[in-house]
């Protein structure tokens, strides 16, 4: 059996929508299935564990599984190596972010297809821009984000066509210094 290593969970539809799991419940559901050093971060699904896999993939259907039973509703999981965040934390996007309200990470399954690609290279404007880099799209976000249309309206949803996550790049700052992967 491979040595446990530290993985990094992003959890769709945690305490948003009228789905609230309190953090201690998400951990326990974690230790459930068997990782150790179950932590989370900030009350948004993002939980940092322990475990003997070397599969992210095989980590993601393991914990969406579970929860979805626990919890009754679908919980998108995307699981990244330490490794991984300490990339997404240090990578730099976007060359210029004068006069951004803020800088969004969106956590994919798979890098995005090219006409998905093109899809979301379409939407960059004055107001917003978009990178695509592996399994993540970056996001800057001249306006606040519940002022643009792309967030409340669900256009940057559609024209992606894949499930997302996404968490302001402040947050994986911290979470990789916490950690320290930064």
């Amino acid at each position: 059996m491979a040595a446990p290593q530290r993985w990094f969970a992003f959890l769709r539809a945690i305490n948003v929508g009228g789905h609230v799991v309190k953090m201690d419940r998400l951990r326990a559901l974690f230790a459930e299935l068997g990782f150790a050093n179950v932590a989370t971060f900030i009350a948004s699904g993002n939980v940092i564990f322990d475990a003997a896999a070397a599969d992210a993939s095989a980590l993601e259907a393991q914990i969406e599984a579970h929860l979805r039973q626990a919890l009754g509703y679908e919980a998108l999981t995307f699981v990244r190596s330490a490794a991984d965040l300490a990339a997404i934390a240090s990578y730099t996007p976007f060359t210029a972010a004068g006069g951004a309200h803020g800088m969004y990470v969106s956590f994919l399954k798979a890098p995005l297809g090219a006409a998905a690609r093109t899809q979301l290279l379409a939407l960059n404007s004055d107001n917003d821009e978009f990178h695509d880099h592996g399994r993540e799209f970056y996001w800057l976000c001249r306006t606040r984000l519940s002022d643009s249309p792309l967030f409340s309206g669900g256009l940057l949803a559609k024209a992606v066509g894949v499930p997302t996550t996404m968490r302001n790049s402040s947050t994986i700052q911290k979470l990789a210094a916490k950690y320290g992967l930064a």
